[in-house]
């Protein structure tokens, strides 16, 4: 089973951007689908984007033009650049396989605070 380590978050004020970064253990990192989700307070976990093994990458709405998924099979990682955040933003951000079938137990997540 694959396992993620991300990094990278921190407070920033609205409009500027952070890169967030995510390390995975585990031998099948490069033929598994990955995910960027993210979790606000009171509100439940959500896709923010996601990339193929074959480096599709597909994004939700919101986050279309602003956020960009990425992935280093040689390194073991993904990333996601958030330029241009808001303060909706604001959430804690993690890193697992796409597919709940497969999809580790979640790791500490790194947080993104946005102030306006």
């Amino acid at each position: 089973q694959v396992q993620f380590v991300e990094s990278g978050g921190g407070l920033v004020q609205a409009g500027r951007s952070l890169r967030l970064s995510c390390v995975a253990s585990g031998s099948t990192f490069s033929i598994s689908d990955l995910g960027w989700f993210r979790q606000a307070p009171g509100k439940l976990r959500e896709l923010v984007a996601s990339i193929s093994s074959g480096g599709v990458t597909v994004y939700a709405d919101s986050m279309k033009g602003r956020f960009t998924i990425s992935r280093d099979n040689a390194k073991n990682s993904v990333y996601l650049q958030m330029n241009n955040l808001q303060p909706e933003d604001t959430a804690v951000y993690y890193c697992n396989c796409l597919s709940a079938a497969i999809r580790s137990s979640w790791g500490q997540g790194t947080q993104v605070t946005v102030s306006s």
